[in-house]
């Protein structure tokens, strides 16, 4: 396995253009490639934590299109999100072996990248992921009702300290620094629009649409690619209960269940998330090194 103690270094922010569109990206590290995919309404910031607690690995953050720095796409399903993800891989000449890990609307972005090109994809790890249940948080639900979804997204000091609380169990990880970033996100041009598109490309007030999650949990679990399932006991946003389909669903996949946990594992428990991806990955099944 890769040297623990190889310092990553600071993430270095950059941005590449895929097909007209910029997207942005940092990068820290290097070994063998990790890429790294956020959740609705978020960012690669989300990934500041884990990028720091994975030397040895070449850890790429990306602003899926339309969030963060990312410039938006005409198309929001999942397979052109991941298509244009693909393109990043293809500037930044990343043509195989990548470790893929996906959180929340990011897992599904995963999956679908690993059905569609799966030569590409050495492993997945799915944290709190989209895709393997309909009940989801009112905070979803009401980005489908006309002009509630306006007042819940605008850009509110207040509310973006509530939505991030809702992220954690512990509430003292909703700090003043994720607050600050999470009503910048806000404040970009486009944000709110972004945010609504991609929920109800996904779901609606009655949940997440089952035909998308259905077909692409099929391709998934039809893949020889090996897969990592991880959840919080206390995630808000996507309940618990969707790790229990996730087994189900993924029955060769590692899995894993945090107590005391909430809907961004690669924060509130870092430490614990790099270890159980270095142990993942350096299963020689996920074509690691050790």
């Amino acid at each position: 396995m890769a040297s623990a103690s190889a310092a990553a270094g600071p993430p270095r922010t950059a941005s590449v253009d895929v097909a007209g569109r910029a997207v942005r990206y940092t990068t820290a590290g290097s070994g063998p490639p990790v890429l790294l995919l956020h959740g609705l309404e978020r960012s690669l910031a989300d990934w500041g934590p884990l990028q720091a607690a994975l030397p040895g690995y070449r850890v790429l953050a990306v602003d899926l299109p339309g969030f963060g720095g990312s410039q938006p796409l005409p198309d929001w399903r999942l397979a052109s999100l991941a298509g244009h993800v693909e393109g990043v891989l293809d500037r930044l000449g990343i043509a195989s072996g990548v470790h893929v890990v996906g959180n929340s609307l990011g897992g599904a972005v995963a999956m679908q990248l690993a059905a569609r090109a799966p030569g590409r994809v050495s492993s997945l790890a799915l944290l709190n992921s989209a895709g393997f249940g309909g009940n989801v948080s009112w905070a979803l639900r009401v980005l489908d009702l006309p002009l509630l979804w306006r007042l819940f997204l605008r850009p509110d000091e207040s509310l973006a300290r509530q939505t991030e609380r809702l992220l954690f169990h512990d509430p003292a990880f909703a700090t003043d620094e994720r607050v600050a970033t999470a009503l910048a996100l806000a404040r970009r041009e486009g944000a709110a629009q972004a945010t609504r598109n991609m929920s109800r490309e996904l779901g609606s007030w009655r949940g997440v649409h089952v035909g998308w999650r259905r077909e692409l949990l099929a391709q998934v679990a039809a893949l020889d690619t090996p897969a990592l399932v991880v959840w919080g006991t206390h995630d808000r946003i996507l309940p618990a209960g969707h790790f229990i389909n996730a087994v189900a669903a993924l029955p060769r996949a590692r899995t894993h269940l945090f107590p005391r946990c909430g809907h961004l594992p690669q924060i509130e428990r870092t430490a614990e998330t790099a270890a159980l991806l270095r142990s993942f990955w350096g299963d020689p099944r996920t074509g690691g090194d050790r």
